[in-house]
Order: structure tokens, then sequence, then C-alpha cells
């Protein structure tokens, strides 16, 4: 009897090991912040996105009649020295000001005192397709010009893409995990991503995770330009991004940064925070295929695993904020992927890109779209698609096309392809 006895309990220890080693925390959204051609606050920058008004102009940063492109999504009217001295902004490249700064609002969206948390359970992902390009440019110049004494010793740390999680940490205390990924167009998804495994499985209880860039500059829109993958559509900035429409004639550069907090629900539960959705689903994929050239069935994979991942069945989902880059190939694709995932539920989808009002980020993107994707299934309003003013007829999905809809969204995915053909999905679902 007591050798039975003992025996059962020693099975409910094991049981109870293995639950706590094997089962997923769950995640759950608990703070957003942005900075973006639309805005640089979650208001301004939602009520921009919902109302469709696009962020895409002229170039300012530089003159760009030597390109073929002379239009971006500019970050507009921000001023870094309003979160940190001047002295200190010298020792940083713009991505990491953009990084650092989203980060900063989606802490105190959060509502979290880290003296108040364990500092060793916080961390943070923030990353970057490029890096530091424009500190690159200048200190080039430079150096050719005026020789290597000219060559600044903060040059290094200004362009390391680790170092937007590395300056956050350092200024808010988080003693957590703190690197960055780089994964080109999909980074700040993947970022995310894999911030919220680090929760799922116990490594943090928190982790600020997005991504950023700063790439409107001779060379980074000098090398798209060189592929022609911007579009030329110079007269009309404003108009210039159209995804899914039959006349788009490619993405346009954009910059800026999207970051949210990941915490586990019982641990936000706890404080009263507010929730945002639950991170629930994150699936990856590569299309071993080609580097810059998209196939179906990567994209395809991404998404059966993301919902694989979350237990959701196909017909769940009622919302895909899309990668909609306005590229020929790739919003085709990204259609076609959306049906071979979803079967005749493709039908029932509400698909948007934000893109058409932000251009394209690059490694920011996922960060961004997944601040969108949140409001959206927060709000229970699907941004529009601006500017599809004769859709495809290769692109015959329900793209909301040119007004916001109000709809009920429980389960919402978000897409992200990258150079190289990488691919990620992450799904948000409604508390």
């Amino acid at each position: 009897m007591y050798w039975r006895a003992w025996r059962v309990c020693c099975l409910l220890e094991t049981a109870l090991l293995f639950r706590e080693l094997f089962v997923k925390r769950r995640v759950v959204i608990t703070g957003l912040g942005i900075v973006s051609p639309v805005g640089n606050d979650i208001d301004t920058a939602w009520d921009n996105i919902i109302n469709g008004r696009s962020g895409i102009t002229q170039v300012t940063r530089f003159d760009a009649s030597i390109l073929n492109c002379h239009i971006a999504g500019e970050v507009k009217g921000f001023d870094v020295t309003e979160h940190m001295s001047s002295k200190e902004a010298r020792q940083m490249d713009t991505f990491i000001h953009y990084g650092v700064v989203a980060g900063l609002q989606a802490w105190r969206d959060s509502g979290l005192d880290i003296e108040r948390e364990d500092a060793d359970r916080v961390g943070t992902i923030i990353g970057s397709g490029i890096g530091g390009l424009s500190r690159i440019e200048e200190t080039q110049t430079e150096f050719l010009a005026r020789g290597a004494r000219r060559i600044s010793p903060f040059f290094v740390p200004a362009s390391l893409i680790n170092l937007i999680s590395g300056q956050l940490s350092i200024m808010l205390g988080l003693k957590g995990p703190s690197y960055a990924v780089v994964s080109a167009c999909t980074t700040g998804l993947h970022s995310i991503g894999d911030a919220a495994r680090l929760i799922e499985y116990g490594d943090a209880d928190v982790m600020v995770a997005g991504g950023a860039e700063s790439s409107v500059s001779p060379l980074g829109m000098g090398g798209f330009a060189a592929m022609r993958a911007l579009s030329m559509r110079n007269d009309d900035p404003a108009t210039a991004s159209r995804p899914w429409d039959r006349d788009r004639d490619g993405f346009v550069l954009g910059e800026g940064a999207g970051v949210v907090v990941l915490e586990e629900y019982e641990h936000a539960r706890r404080r009263g925070a507010r929730i945002y959705g639950e991170f629930a689903g994150f699936g990856m994929s590569s299309d071993a295929y080609h580097i810059t050239s998209p196939n179906q069935d990567g994209p395809r994979r991404g998404i059966i695993h993301a919902l694989r991942n979350g237990h959701i069945n196909p017909d769940e989902v009622d919302y895909i904020n899309a990668h909609g880059t306005s590229t020929l190939l790739g919003d085709k694709n990204e259609t076609e992927a959306l049906k071979l995932a979803f079967g005749d539920h493709a039908r029932k989808l509400v698909v948007n890109s934000t893109k058409s009002m932000t251009g394209h980020l690059l490694g920011a993107a996922g960060g961004i779209e997944a601040v969108f994707t949140a409001l959206a299934v927060y709000r229970q309003i699907s941004p529009p698609t601006i500017n599809l003013f004769n859709q495809d007829p290769e692109c015959d999905l329900d793209y909301c096309a040119n007004q916001a809809r109000e709809m009920k969204i429980d389960v919402a995915l978000s897409n992200s392809f990258g150079f190289g053909g990488t691919n990620g999905s992450m799904i948000v679902r409604r508390m």
C-alpha cells in the first residue's frame, strides 16, 4: 500500500515537472511604441492609418534627383533630444534613435516599473535589417576627404545592429536577454517571435521586442533603385505604394521603428496590465528557392506553422496584415500563398497592407505591422489598403480597399517575408 502511494506521488511529481518543462506559458502584448512615416506616437500613427493618410513624400534627407526614385516614407518631426541628451544621441546612428524611442514608448505604455520587477527576467530583442548605413556612408565620406583621424571612436558602436537592444537595456536597466535578430525584411517579426518564445519557455517574464530601420540614404535607395525594385511614381508620392493594384510598379522605401512589450500572461494579470491581445502563434520557414524571387510554398508553410503553433484552425482567422509590398511578383505570390494556406476560407478573410501608407520599412516592417495588428484586434477595426484603384485580377481576395472597416477580429495574422527566402508569421488573438 505504501509502495503504491509512493509510486503515485513520484508519477505526479514527474508529470508536474514535465508540465513545467514542456507546457508553454501564455504570452500577451501589454505595450506598444512606434516611430514611423505616419506618426511618432501610437495615437497619431493609428489615426493616420485608419483614415488612410499616406506618409510618403518627396525625399528631403538628401538630393535624390541622381536616382530614378525620388520618394520615400521618411520619419518627420522627430527630435531624439526629447528622449536623451545631444551628447548621447551623437553616439548612435539614426536607426538606433528610432528603435530606442519606440522601445521607451512601449515600456511606458505597458506601465511596467523595473524597480518592481526582477530585472534579470526582463530583456529586449530589437533588430534591424541593415543597421547603421547612414553613419557608415557619412564616415566613409569623411575618411576619404580628411583622413583616418576623423573617424569617430563611436563609429562602430553607433552602427552595430545589437546596440538598439544594448542602449535600451542600459537606459531601462533590463538585465535579461539582450540581442538582435537580422533577417532582412522579416527582422521585426522574427525578433518578436524569438522574444515570445523566451517567455513561453521560461527564460524571461517580460521582453521588449521589434525592429528599426533608417536606410533612406543615397546608398540605401540607390541599391534598391539599381535592382529596379522601387516605385518611380515620383510625381504622385501619396499614391505610389499600391499593393494588389494592377498598376503597381514597385515598393516605396520607408523608415522608423515598431516595438511591442510582451509579457507572461499571469505576470500581466497580477499587476492589472492592459492587454492588447495574446501573442498566440509564431511560424517560420525558408523558401530554399532564390535570394530575391519568392515562391508560394515558403510563405504557405510559415503560415501553417504559426497556426499549428497556436493550435488555431484556419477558419478561425478573421484578419491578415499582409506583407503586401506593392511589387508585381510579391503581391501575387502572397495572394496565392494565402489561398494555399487557408483554402476556401481565404475568400472570407479581410486582408490589408499598411505599407500602402508607410512604405516598406525593411527590418522595421514586422515591428510596426505587429503594432498595427495588435491595435486592429484591440479596437476591432481593419485598416484600409489605400491606392487600390484597379485591383489586379490575379490578386482576387478582399483587401479592405481604401476604407477602414469595423469588424469582428478574434484572430489576426501578420506576415513578413525577406531576402534569402526567409518567412515569418505571427498570430494575435483577442483576449
